[in-house]
């Protein structure tokens, strides 16, 4: 009896719509070998929904992704749209109402350099001559992006600005559980980042993080102040498997990442809320980087992002792992073998340099 499965399918703007199309025709293939099917709901999200129904996140858009078992999402956003109220823009009033509304608390962002592509990478090729593989595990919802009081007001007549970085152990429990299950089907290894030296709240998250490691004994802990993690990842990015760190530190780290592994259209994110009692989680699957107006419809897009974005949907909320498997080395394989797309092209021997179409048929023919 086949498995069945519902994801909600969100284009977007931009490049959004011609990698999102090259991701389905792999989930197509995906679906016949590994003998299950997918129920797809395709939906307006962003800019498109701006100019369709007046706002970015339509209440019937929302609905569907409430029905599904997961969303794969494309990119929002773009300069025909810039100068909206900040509630009705893209990304304020799409992408990040989606995250609230589901909370999708915990960002799972891969940096991986394969190893025929460290050439495009701008760490020193003798520190990464075997390409790297690092997954950060970056807490969504909290600290000091969400905390309050948050605002500003004048002291004595001068303006003053205040953030406040906050976090509830509980918060913390649930997001070193994710980067231990996370940890347990790579290396077992796992590196906390904080700032426990300086701050109070790193001191409750290495002080948590410790307790949680009791429940996986098999995973190797270790911590790291973010300033030294920041300069480890440009001096060994080979020695890293899984990092879990807060929200301001994350999002810092994680971008580092991707710039030292070459190109953002190579890197999939996936954001994850609830755990259903089969272990599989509610999440919104992305691509790393943007809607790339600028070459919006021109064919020349890497879907890569995109059909890896696929994979980890198919591993984290459908439990297909073999199908998510096999994307991920077709990826590879293709790659190994000299397809690029122009972000990643360099004109070296053995390159061939393709279009987006081009790269999923080269993918398909390795799937």
């Amino acid at each position: 009896m086949s498995r069945k499965h519902r994801i909600t399918i969100l284009a977007g703007d931009g490049i959004g719509p011609e990698v999102m199309n090259g991701a389905i025709r792999i989930l197509d293939a995906a679906e016949a070998k590994f003998g299950f099917t997918v129920e797809r709901s395709e939906h307006l999200v962003g800019g498109a929904a701006i100019d369709a129904t007046g706002h970015p996140l339509p209440p019937e858009t929302l609905t569907a992704c409430e029905q599904a078992d997961a969303i794969l999402f494309g990119s929002v956003g773009g300069p025909k749209w810039e100068n909206l109220p900040p509630e009705i823009q893209p990304e304020r009033g799409a992408l990040l109402p989606l995250r609230k509304h589901f909370g999708l608390f915990a960002n799972l962002r891969p940096g991986v350099c394969l190893p025929a592509l460290t050439h495009a990478s701008p760490v020193k090729q003798e520190l990464i001559a075997d390409g790297f593989d690092v997954l950060c595990v970056r807490e969504l919802t909290g600290g000091i992006y969400f905390g309050s009081p948050k605002g500003r007001h004048e002291e004595n007549g001068e303006p003053v600005a205040l953030d406040t970085m906050i976090y509830k152990k509980s918060e913390i429990e649930r997001i070193a559980r994710v980067a231990f299950t996370a940890a347990m089907s790579r290396k077992k290894q796992l590196l906390s980042v904080d700032k426990s030296n300086v701050l109070a709240s790193s001191v409750l998250w290495r002080e948590t993080v410790i307790e949680i490691s009791r429940e996986f004994p098999e995973v190797q802990l270790s911590h790291m102040y973010v300033d030294n993690a920041a300069m480890q990842l440009i001096r060994r990015p080979g020695s890293f498997d899984v990092l879990v760190t807060e929200n301001l530190f994350g999002d810092i780290l994680s971008d580092e990442m991707a710039m030292i592994s070459g190109s953002l259209g190579m890197l999939p994110s996936a954001s994850l809320g609830r755990q259903g009692d089969n272990g599989l989680y509610f999440g919104m699957y992305e691509p790393s980087g943007g809607s790339a107006p600028d070459i919006a419809g021109q064919g020349i897009a890497n879907p890569i992002a995109q059909v890896l974005s696929l994979a980890m949907l198919l591993r984290f909320s459908l439990g297909e792992n073999a199908a998510a498997e096999a994307i991920e080395n077709a990826v590879a394989k293709t790659i190994a073998d000299g397809f690029r797309t122009g972000d990643i092209a360099t004109g070296r021997d053995g390159e061939t340099k393709v279009g987006t179409q081009a790269m999923v048929e080269a993918i398909l023919a390795r799937f």
